[in-house]
């Protein structure tokens, strides 16, 4: 029964993305391989940019996944990794943040697989997930959330929900209905950047030849209290990759995780975080639009992982990666879909941990 679900939804997202003339499928229309016990409450998109709330946001992600109880909402097939970072001292120009201090600090990762399927392949063409946790010498945590793509499919929370309102399971078919997406794409030129970028980018071969993006602007505060608005990306030094369309045919349901466990056996696995400096007129609080490729960029930092868990063994496992988690000298824009993420972290990691 089970099986014929996964198959439904499938097919469902392959007739979207003929409908749409896309050619792909997102993790946020990933396969439901749980869809015994799902909520169904048929909530409508809003028709206008009304006010989404976090409880909302995890109702709708469990009516378009299933409920899976004890694990993460969003994002919920993954694995942990251990390792550390050191900062670059040169970025103390725009930042007096310890990440920056040159000293070896401890890391807690998390991978993952966009989507709330935790039985995703990881040959979907969706989105990857690299999340840290960085622990400072003086017992302050700093949180970094990232996403393979540069840009983020919603300028503001009610795309967000909107997006897994039109994913929600019809109970009758057991399978979302292709007239409410197809409606929700015609009507969220937000969500468009994002699709495009899936379609022409394939998949890693693994997590280590990802490059991973913040999305986000943030604002990089400096011992005189100057304020500098930044991105940054992660860039691995192994080189980024991509599969052909013919080896993601080929490819075991979890080949990310066994790619990752089998290198960090051997040797270790380094990413280079670099600084983006926007200048005046780039968009601070839209997540889906870029930034011109001419802006200056300093090296950060280098951050190195040497060990890797499956999720529910791992260190990651009980960390809510709230974004908004700061330490000293960097700050959130006014973002609203950033702003919104720390409440909609808070909801589902309050029904994860309550094994709801």
């Amino acid at each position: 029964m089970v099986d014929q679900k996964v198959r439904s939804r499938r097919e469902f997202l392959i007739s979207v993305s003929r409908l749409t003339a896309m050619g792909f499928v997102t993790a946020t229309t990933a396969t439901a391989a749980a869809a015994v016990g799902m909520s169904v409450r048929q909530l409508e998109p809003s028709e206008g940019q009304t006010e989404a709330t976090a409880e909302e946001v995890a109702d709708a992600l469990e009516d378009a996944y299933g409920l899976h109880r004890g694990q993460r909402r969003n994002h919920t097939k993954g694995l942990g990794a251990l390792g550390t970072f050191i900062g670059n001292p040169e970025v103390k120009e725009i930042s007096r943040s310890a990440l920056f201090s040159g000293e070896k600090l401890n890391i807690v990762a998390r991978f993952s697989i966009a989507g709330g399927d935790p039985m995703a392949s990881d040959a979907e063409k969706s989105p990857r997930g690299m999340a840290l946790e960085f622990r400072l010498p003086d017992g302050s945590l700093h949180h970094m959330t990232m996403l393979s793509t540069p840009m983020f499919f919603a300028a503001v929370p009610q795309t967000f929900l909107d997006k897994f309102i039109a994913l929600a399971i019809n109970p009758t078919t057991g399978k979302p209905d292709p007239a409410k997406f197809k409606q929700f794409e015609s009507s969220h030129p937000d969500n468009m950047l994002q699709t495009k970028f899936l379609q022409e980018n394939n998949p890693p071969p693994s997590y280590a030849n990802c490059a991973f993006y913040s999305i986000h602007a943030f604002k990089f505060i400096n011992a005189a209290g100057k304020t500098t608005i930044a991105k940054f990306r992660f860039v691995p030094q192994d080189g980024e990759k991509q599969l052909s369309n013919a080896q993601l045919k080929s490819m075991p349901r979890n080949f990310l995780e066994q790619a990752l466990m089998g290198r960090m056996r051997t040797r270790a696995v380094n990413w280079d975080m670099i600084v983006t400096i926007g200048e005046p007129g780039d968009p601070e609080t839209n997540p889906t639009l870029l930034w011109p490729k001419n802006r200056r960029e300093l090296k950060a930092g280098t951050l190195t992982l040497t060990s890797a868990t499956p999720s529910n063994l791992a260190g990651s496992y009980q960390i809510n990666y709230d974004p908004l988690i700061m330490a000293d000298g960097i700050a959130p824009t006014d973002d609203p879909v950033l702003l919104f993420r720390s409440p909609s972290y808070a909801v589902s990691h309050t029904r994860r941990i309550r094994d709801l």
